[in-house]
């Protein structure tokens, strides 16, 4: 299949950004998809932020299985939440505060209380947005189930601190062609520049591998080619042109929107040791 590769001209510009901005944070939320946490993690995003304390988002955790855990056993500073749910606020502030503990504990201890900032880095379509608005209990920022929503900086006053929303922002090269899939599968690759009769077929090899009694629940999928797998999905939807072909084109994106919607169940792609830069 053709390589995958997307770095648009903005994250270049979102890159220089950050690199200005970092030295006004205290630390940074990271967040990334629980379905993928080592495709989501933009090694040259932690590069930029240096010796900063961070914490890790798992978000999207009720669309990912207990292998998504992986990263919270890695790292001591790490929450799984949903940004979508309430109740997931409660988490996120306990872990912000943990990554500031010692500075705020510093700060009392000479008399003065402050305002912490936070940069909120990622790759695209992984929740940044979601999770400021749900921090902020209000919608304060734009938020999108396409990459790329986020363009510019934005500072976001809460009670008792400071976010900075970013611009979701890719490698400049995909190396591992198998995260890159990944990274297409759940949305954080511009759908536009995707081969997306490559992408349906390589993800349901992919599921067959990893997840097969889901592709048989729902589609009656027992196995074969990725093409024969295809043809059941269309047999069991009822995707059929006039004339008796299959329609594939609609397979092919009820199979990625069923997977991105979670109707296939909770599933994680990769975990922590597909990333060697997280060890």
């Amino acid at each position: 299949m053709k390589r995958i590769q997307w770095f648009p001209g903005h994250m270049t510009k979102a890159m220089r950004m950050m690199e200005e901005c970092v030295p006004l944070a205290d630390g940074i939320i990271y967040v990334l998809d629980a379905r993928c946490p080592a495709a989501s993690f933009n090694p040259k995003l932690l590069k930029l932020t240096g010796s900063k304390p961070v914490l890790y988002v798992l978000n999207k955790s009720d669309l990912a299985d207990e292998r998504a855990d992986c990263l919270m056993k890695k790292f001591p500073c790490a929450v799984k939440i949903n940004a979508a749910n309430a109740n997931s606020k409660r988490d996120m502030l306990g872990a912000i505060e943990k990554l500031v503990a010692e500075k705020r504990k510093k700060s009392l201890e000479k008399g003065y209380s402050r305002i912490f900032r936070f940069m909120v880095v990622g790759v695209p379509n992984t929740g940044k947005s979601t999770v400021i608005n749900l921090l902020a209990g209000s919608k304060r920022t734009v938020t999108g189930d396409k990459a790329g929503v986020t363009r510019g900086k934005q500072w976001i006053r809460l009670d008792g601190f400071e976010l900075l929303d970013t611009p979701g922002t890719m490698p400049p090269a995909f190396e591992n062609q198998k995260l890159a899939l990944h990274l297409a599968y759940v949305g954080s690759i511009n759908d536009d520049i995707l081969d997306l009769d490559d992408i349906a077929l390589e993800l349901l090899g992919k599921l067959y591998e990893k997840y097969p009694s889901r592709l048989q629940e729902r589609y009656g999928i027992t196995g074969g080619t990725k093409l024969e797998m295809l043809d059941a999905v269309c047999a069991r939807r009822g995707f059929v042109l006039r004339g008796g072909d299959y329609d594939y084109e609609r397979a092919e994106r009820a199979v990625i929107d069923d997977f991105r919607k979670g109707r296939l169940g909770r599933i994680t792609l990769d975990c922590v040791g597909d990333m060697p830069e997280l060890l």
